[in-house]
């Protein structure tokens, strides 16, 4: 298995939903929940990089876990993530898997298969996808697709509905038409730290800054990003209240199982 360690950015500020990581999911805080799934995927090291003290208060259950005090001025997981891999002292060579702290149900095989994309390909960043199973999700501006093509990089990252179907949406939008697989972006990334340094001291693209995606500052800089299917089912992560309640159902649907 490919050595692999795995950083979680945890910033208290979230603008949709404020103090997300320690708002409660099953009883606990949502990042308890997130730092179990790294160490469930076999990292090497986990750790989460925050701004608030009282995130770090709560992570003292877990031993395992290590915590990187980062700026409160970070713009983005992305700049955290870098401070962090500074504090953790990792070689350049280093994979690191970018698990995103809202992501209480990502299952171990997916953090396990970003990292084995990297390391398979020949791009220096890698994510996962997944197909979209059904209109409302396609045309759901916070979800974001792709398009990738036949090396497995990704060609775009979308809000919008990517690839348009002329033909099939020109009849309907209430189902998706047949003859054609739609994917949706999941947003945990592998990079080694050396090129997670020289992603945070990009600027930040016009695409990014137009559609709200980080990723796309490496596709515009001219960098591929290799991307791989999700091994098993990858239930979104939580951004607002909403998704959160949804979290809430699933979690008591599963340990009703």
């Amino acid at each position: 298995m490919t050595e692999f360690v795995v950083a979680i950015p945890a910033r208290h500020a979230a603008s949709r939903l404020p103090g997300k990581p320690l708002r409660l999911l099953g009883g606990e805080p949502l990042v308890l929940h997130v730092a179990r799934r790294a160490l469930l995927a076999g990292a090497r090291e986990v750790w989460v990089a925050t701004d608030d003290s009282r995130i770090a208060d709560v992570l003292d259950g877990l031993g395992e876990v290590k915590v990187a005090m980062t700026a409160v001025s970070h713009a983005s997981g992305t700049d955290r993530l870098a401070e962090c891999a500074r504090i953790a002292g990792w070689s350049d060579e280093t994979v690191v898997v970018n698990l995103q702290g809202d992501e209480p149900f990502a299952p171990a095989a997916g953090i396990r298969a970003v990292a084995q994309a990297l390391v398979e390909g020949d791009a220096p960043m890698s994510t996962l996808a997944t197909t979209v199973e059904d209109a409302e999700t396609l045309f759901d501006p916070n979800v974001v697709k792709l398009v990738r093509n036949v090396r497995n990089e990704a060609m775009y990252f979308s809000r919008a509905p990517i690839a348009w179907h002329r033909d099939g949406f020109a009849r309907s939008r209430e189902a998706l038409p047949e003859g054609h697989r739609w994917l949706r972006h999941i947003g945990i990334y592998g990079y080694r730290a050396g090129f997670l340094q020289q992603f945070a001291a990009m600027p930040p693209g016009q695409l990014e800054q137009v559609e709200a995606l980080e990723q796309l500052r490496v596709l515009e800089a001219g960098f591929p990003i290799s991307v791989a299917i999700s091994p098993e089912a990858f239930p979104p992560g939580i951004d607002t209240p909403e998704d959160l309640a949804r979290a809430e159902a699933l979690l008591q649907s599963m340990a009703a199982r």
